[in-house]
């Protein structure tokens, strides 16, 4: 056993997972890698963004394969032990097992990188088979070739974890990229002692398999590729498997199935399945608490990088999708391995696959409240974005007018939101002022829950503010007309009896406690003029 070879590493890692009160049994995953290991000299290679469960599954097939450890008392209650040839391939192989985002804290240069990685695996190789030879210490695919020669039978399953880590290190040059491909080349295609290798990563392989480096690897992403979709990610009938045992564990649950979906769905396999993403759920459901978990991990700056590259194409797209709005996009996910972007279709595309943005359909989207979060800030703190960022720097005084009651300052606002001449809209319907109003009001979801078209009442309201961190907080209902009075607004409001959403059921405490406000914004497009009313509709009876 060695730190590459045959480690028990995974072993103890993916036995921690198993153990957690979250955990997700995808042991299924191993059926569909049983035929390429029996067949051999296959290369499959899955990308995903981050925190969707890349190192987990690796660890996974490493501790499974690998004859460096007895798995059983891992995998015996697992759906995977019901396999009729469990037994048959349960820690049976030689499993080189290499995180490749394991970087030593002296590291500053490829070479120290490269080096390392070459020395410590011809280091277990020789410790396993001692009578290899090998020109020089680090000749990793020499050593491997002689071994095979002594031994035909000794043939290997590579399992690489996060094969693009080192593309994302300040101290990488192009030179040295190519020449990491070309070392991955070397050691994987078209050798006689790999039996299987399985690699991860974010950015996908697909721009440099169209010549030679890398093109002996199947590629599987999430925006299209349907296979081994249901195992990256939660789906929903998983996450509703896992809020059972939250409401088992929790004496006061603070979290609902609604606020999960609300904060952490919102992606699309290929196949069409939605799913959540996984560390935000099992954080939130472990400290019950709806928080942005996910988009607070790694750089995620690069959403800023993204944007500064490309403003006048990207911004009116955004500001749509900030409005709840999908925006039809093309997308080639090898476009994110760009160091220039300069394309719409360019920036999407590295949007998609590091998770920032949900592709279904020929269309992007911002997935969820989580995601929405960072995009929201990004608009109030980046002047590149012309208008969409002084609306933006707006919406807390548009927020603070409403529970006020200053229309007088609404309708200004409103006013200025109109005479930017704000090019995604033509201000012809209700639909053009309601993205208009997502910008006005983006600083009130940092308190609020903003549903567009919630079922309220009797019929749908525009726009319903649930308070998230105060129930004695104020309650909006806000209804939008287009050549019609905000009394009209005002008059649907209580005539649909929408305010009853904040009631809650007969008999039951109310939830919030705070005063339910009507609010009707309408839009005259003769006068080009804007109107605002507000009414207070606490004492409302349940009726």
């Amino acid at each position: 056993m060695g730190i590459y070879l045959n480690s028990t590493s995974a072993y103890a890692l993916y036995k921690g997972e198993t153990i957690k009160p979250y955990f997700v049994d995808k042991t299924q995953m191993l059926e569909q890698l049983f035929p390429l290991v029996d067949s051999g000299n296959n290369h499959i290679c899955i990308t995903r963004p981050r925190r969707f469960g890349k190192t987990v599954m690796a660890n996974m097939i490493a501790s499974f394969f690998s004859k460096g450890c007895d798995a059983q008392d891992i995998f015996e209650n697992l759906a995977i032990s019901r396999h009729e040839k469990y037994n048959q391939y349960r820690n049976q192989y030689s499993v080189i097992h290499i995180s490749l985002n394991d970087i030593s804290e002296e590291c500053t240069s490829y070479k120290q990188y490269i080096e390392r990685i070459r020395e410590l695996l011809v280091s277990d190789l020789r410790r396993e088979y001692p009578d290899a030879r090998a020109c020089g210490e680090g000749n990793v695919i020499d050593t491997l070739l002689d071994i095979y020669a002594g031994n035909p039978n000794a043939r290997f399953i590579f399992v690489l974890d996060e094969w693009d880590f080192i593309f994302h290190q300040n101290f990488v040059t192009e030179e040295d990229k190519m020449a990491y491909l070309r070392f991955l080349r070397s050691l994987l295609k078209d050798r006689p002692y790999v039996l299987m290798a399985y690699m991860t990563g974010i950015l996908p392989i697909a721009k440099y398999s169209s010549g030679s480096e890398l093109n002996m690897f199947v590629e599987f992403t999430m925006a299209k590729s349907p296979a081994f979709a249901d195992y990256f990610g939660f789906t929903e009938a998983e996450v509703t498997q896992l809020y059972g045992r939250y409401l088992q564990k929790s004496a006061e649950a603070r979290v609902t199935m609604d606020g999960l979906r609300l904060w952490y769905n919102g992606y699309h396999t290929a196949s069409g399945e939605r799913v959540y993403n996984p560390r935000s759920v099992v954080l939130a459901l472990s400290y019950s608490s709806l928080e942005n978990y996910w988009t607070s991990a790694g750089p995620y700056d690069e959403i800023y990088y993204y944007i500064e590259h490309n403003v006048d194409e990207v911004r009116d797209d955004l500001a749509r999708m900030i409005s709840g709005a999908a925006v039809p996009a093309k997308i080639e996910e090898y476009a994110a391995t760009s160091t220039n972007m300069q394309t719409r279709e360019e920036i999407f595309s590295a949007m998609v696959v590091y998770g920032f943005l949900s592709y279904e359909n020929g269309k992007v989207s911002i997935p969820n409240k989580e995601l929405l979060e960072k995009f929201a800030d990004m608009m109030q703190k980046e002047p590149s974005l012309g208008y969409v960022y002084q609306l933006a720097k707006e919406s807390a005084r548009m927020l603070q007018a409403t529970l006020s009651g200053d229309t007088e300052t609404m309708v200004q606002i409103l006013e200025l939101a109109h005479d930017t001449e704000v090019p995604l809209l033509s201000y012809n319907n209700e639909v053009e002022l309601t993205a208009v109003v997502n910008l006005v009001y983006l600083s009130a979801r940092d308190t609020y829950r903003i549903e567009r078209e919630d079922k309220a009442g009797r019929e749908y309201v525009d726009f319903i503010f649930y308070p998230e961190r105060d129930r004695n907080a104020d309650c909006i209902i806000l209804e939008l007309k287009v050549d019609h009075t905000p009394e009209e607004a005002i008059w649907q409001i209580k005539e649909k009896k929408y305010a009853l959403k904040f009631k809650g059921k007969i008999g039951e405490p109310e939830k919030y406690t705070g005063r339910i406000l009507a609010v009707g914004i309408s839009y005259d497009k003769a006068e080009k003029k804007h109107q605002c009313k507000i009414e207070d509709l606490t004492d409302i009876k349940v009726s």
